[in-house]
């Protein structure tokens, strides 16, 4: 590669790392895989932090996911300067933490990740997860109803986004009232947050989440119900393996977590569908290939651009490149999701592909808890959207839909639809 187009990835590179470019990151990413499956990139959190690379194929993606005793998620583990989280930590003061904030499974592992997963790991199991389906599609009916006879509707607002968070605030006991404000938060969090960079306000909305789970938690103690919270209080209460602020940063990333990818899986999935009339027209013909064809939109487009961070715990090599210990690793899902060593036609939509392994969950002790729920929701949410609504279809030009690009994720603004 010559010295100019190296500069024009280079500058690209550091475009998409700083959220700064609304160019999809997939030609970007085909470029850097024919580069190579590590490359160096200056670290998006400044120069005086360390060195970062980026991983852009599945193997090595694969290796790093599930290597605990090289990789950590928590670079105050090993000493590393990486200033990953400082800017949002600094602030920090008497407000309770978020998952961001705090010690949530996203940033520990080893024992503690352990005790906390395990302590939600038994409500989402894919048997628990399956027992949902009928409430799910309840919800599911319900919206469609509500816009069934007007011909019209945004498929963001009046779908994608309230079937999910619908979901898990019923799983929680999150009260209908207060879930306005759970997409307010959620959404400044998803879009403001990144590697160096904070938008202004982002640490009032954090602030605010976090108080009002706390202010949730002190309701449920009172008046405890047949919910996830409830249940989490009363392992809380029975000994040392729930502590406070764990219980809040762990409620506050299932809130999250539990909804935002999902709405953008059937937001950004429905538009992938869009975007390819005739794979829409033969599921649309055969719904029965959806639980296939969600496995190839998370391939193909998922919520997730890139998992959290890992840091070298060790100086290693790895695919011929010498890493330090302290160096910060941005794994890049969506690269590896395309890559050509493991997918015929890659770059290409195929509901029918039988996908034996995709890293839209991630990979490894820190796979996504959710997603047996996702892949139900994703299930139903199509199903329910394409057999109700066979007429289907954009109401705009493509090139006017509005995408929201960050580092971790892509998502949808608004998608208006007829049918």
């Amino acid at each position: 590669m010559n010295h100019e187009a190296h500069v024009s990835v280079e500058e690209r590179v550091l475009g998409f790392l700083s959220g700064q470019t609304t160019e999809s990151p997939f030609s970007l990413f085909a470029q850097l895989r024919e580069m190579g499956p590590v490359i160096s990139v200056r670290n998006p959190l400044g120069e005086s932090v360390g060195n970062s690379w980026m991983i852009t194929k599945m193997d090595i993606a694969t290796q790093v996911l599930k290597d605990a005793k090289s990789f950590t998620v928590d670079p105050s583990s090993i000493e590393s300067d990486s200033g990953f989280r400082e800017d949002i930590l600094t602030e920090k003061n008497s407000s309770p933490d978020t998952f961001f904030t705090g010690k949530s499974m996203l940033f520990i592992d080893g024992i503690d990740h352990k005790r906390l997963r395990r302590l939600v790991s038994k409500a989402f199991t894919p048997k628990y997860m399956e027992s949902l389906r009928p409430r799910i599609q309840e919800l599911a009916d319900e919206l469609i109803d509500q816009v069934k006879d007007k011909g019209r509707m945004d498929l963001v607002k009046d779908y994608a986004y309230p079937l999910p968070i619908n979901v898990i605030s019923e799983m929680l006991g999150v009260p209908k009232e207060d879930r306005a404000n759970l997409q307010i938060w959620s959404s400044a969090i998803a879009k403001g947050l990144g590697w160096g960079k904070q938008d202004p306000g982002i640490q009032k909305h954090l602030k605010e989440f976090g108080a009002y789970t706390k202010e949730l938690v002190e309701r449920k103690r009172i008046t405890p119900a047949d919910d996830l919270i409830s249940q989490l209080i009363e392992i809380e209460e029975e000994g040392e393996q729930l502590n406070e602020d764990e219980l809040i940063s762990m409620i506050t990333l299932l809130i999250f977590a539990g909804h935002e990818t999902t709405s953008n899986l059937i937001a950004t999935g429905t538009m992938m569908l869009f975007d390819h009339p005739e794979q829409l027209d033969q599921l649309k013909a055969d719904l029965s290939l959806i639980p296939t064809a969600v496995e190839e939109l998370l391939r193909f487009n998922g919520p997730t651009t890139s998992v959290g961070p890992r840091f070298a715990k060790v100086d290693l090599e790895l695919a011929g490149q010498s890493i330090k210990k302290g160096d910060m690793l941005l794994i890049m899902v969506k690269s590896a999701n395309r890559d050509e060593e493991k997918f015929h036609d890659s770059d290409g939509l195929d509901i029918t592909r039988d996908i034996h392994r995709h890293l839209a969950f991630g990979f490894g002790m820190h796979m996504c808890l959710g997603a047996p729920l996702a892949r139900v929701e994703g299930d139903i949410a199509f199903t329910t959207l394409l057999g109700r609504l066979p007429n289907l279809q954009l109401s705009i030009p493509p090139e006017e839909v509005n995408w929201q690009f960050s580092i971790s994720s892509q998502s949808i603004e608004s998608l208006p639809v007829s049918f």
